[in-house]
């Protein structure tokens, strides 16, 4: 406990030994972890648009007017079996007209142009449990003999399966480069703050040599000489990700309510739970940031 307040002290007085190099650390850590958890909030929100893009896309399997219950039935429990697949529903042919109608009420000519027949094709609607896998399931389908047999173009049932190929393709390329560039940022703002924490232990002990030289001709254990440091760079990270938590807690209660009142239909609002998972992650940044960075320069500096 006693070698605990000593570090602490120790600390204490390295923050006004060096105060100008310690004010650009601790700046430069606040503002590392600021971005870190604008971009990780903001990764959030991403997420949530993301994943509801994603639920809403489906698949639809045509089929041909002359398809039986029993065929519609066989290939409804074909595709439940696959992996991926949440729900298929069938759309009877009035149903489909019945929709078209509801979508055509500010154009009812169009309606009025079918002359009472129904063109439109019944269909499989699949719902996927896992967005990612549609073209799988897609393809596996179209493999399928029962379905080729009553897809509405047997000579070609891949025609006859709807799934928005290439928008599905680029949606998916979009968001992992989206999570690929965040991660990419994250890691490279947490090896800035790194140098500036290994520059800023590196300066205190150079600046303490003759002491720690001392220390060690009378006899003071390696652990007892790196502790200060440690706790020095545990401090300056501490205090960065308190500033940076502080700053995103403002923009959460002053920013945030009007960029959600101006765009209502965007999902800021992630609720406490997710502002507290990013508390809690700069906070571990900071404090790994910290004594990585003290641990390096006193690995280089240091010859204990």
């Amino acid at each position: 406990m006693s070698s605990l307040i000593y570090f602490l002290k120790e600390s204490l007085h390295g923050f006004t030994r060096n105060l100008s190099t310690t004010l650009g650390s601790i700046i430069t850590i606040f503002l590392s972890l600021l971005i870190i958890g604008v971009f990780l909030i903001g990764g959030f929100i991403v997420e949530s648009v993301v994943s509801s893009v994603e639920e809403r896309v489906s698949i639809t399997a045509y089929v041909a007017d002359s398809s039986n219950d029993s065929q519609i039935q066989e290939v409804r429990s074909y595709l439940l079996g696959l992996e991926g697949v949440a729900a298929v529903g069938f759309t009877t042919k009035d149903q489909a007209l019945e929709k078209f109608r509801n979508s055509m009420t500010s154009n009812p000519e169009i309606i009025d142009q079918l002359d009472g027949q129904n063109p439109l094709p019944a269909s499989l609607d699949i719902e996927l449990s896992d967005p990612q896998k549609v073209e799988q399931v897609a393809l596996a389908l179209e493999e399928y003999p029962t379905y080729r047999s009553i897809s509405e173009d047997p000579g070609n049932p891949g025609g006859s399966i709807k799934y928005g190929q290439k928008s599905v393709e680029r949606l998916f390329t979009f968001t992992n480069y989206v999570r690929y560039i965040g991660m990419a940022l994250v890691v490279l703002l947490i090896f800035i703050a790194l140098v500036f924490i290994n520059n800023t232990i590196r300066l205190a002990i150079l600046a303490r040599r003759k002491e720690i030289a001392i220390m060690r001709l009378v006899g003071a254990s390696n652990g007892f000489i790196r502790g200060p440091f440690l706790m020095e760079g545990a401090l300056h990270a501490a205090i960065g990700a308190l500033l940076a938590i502080g700053s995103i807690e403002l923009i959460r209660g002053f920013a945030l309510p009007k960029v959600a009142d101006a765009l209502p239909w965007f999902p800021i609002d992630l609720g406490a739970q997710a502002f507290l998972t990013v508390y809690g992650l700069l906070l571990v940044f900071g404090l790994v940031i910290g004594f990585l960075g003290s641990a390096l320069a006193m690995r280089r500096y240091l010859k204990v």
